[in-house]
């Protein structure tokens, strides 16, 4: 996991989760933090462990701790998050050692996350997608009823 804890450590990486803290100081909804972050990569490790896809761990960890790394940019700018997370992500993987391959398929998963299309896929892009939406704990939220997200979408309860 070096290459994972050369991202944690990355000076841009770093400036980018303050400036998303800056954004959603005053949030009352989810948080676009380490916290979240986390739960992603290890729901999206766990998908990969109980589906026998045999993606590499460190994969999985850099699309998860990168895919919301440009949400400041969509608050500021109005840039689709996904997309700037994408950009945001390319240099970091590149300093942090990730090979073409590699970084060809991380940053596909961030482009990707908010595609619904991929939702079931056995890919990277497929288990980051379930990840990211399974991660939101709605049934503990104290926001819930003023949350946009749909019925449909919040997670009202346990499933895995």
């Amino acid at each position: 996991m070096d290459r994972i804890n050369a991202i944690l450590k990355d000076q841009e990486y770093q400036a980018y989760l303050r400036e998303i803290g800056i954004c959603e100081k005053d949030r009352i909804f989810c948080r676009h933090n380490m916290a979240h972050f986390l739960d992603v990569a290890r729901l999206a490790w766990i998908f990969n462990l109980e589906e026998h896809m045999n993606l590499e761990r460190e994969r999985i960890y850099a699309a998860a701790l990168l895919h919301d790394i440009g949400r400041h940019l969509q608050y500021r700018e109005w840039i689709p998050h996904e997309k700037a997370s994408e950009k945001l992500a390319a240099p970091i993987l590149e300093r942090c050692g990730f090979e073409n391959q590699e970084k060809e398929e991380i940053l596909k998963a961030i482009a990707d996350h908010r595609s619904k299309e991929i939702a079931q896929e056995r890919t990277l892009s497929g288990i980051l997608y379930r990840a990211d939406k399974m991660s939101r704990s709605c049934f503990g939220c104290d926001a819930e009823q003023q949350c946009d997200w749909s019925a449909e979408k919040k997670n009202k309860r346990i499933i895995r």
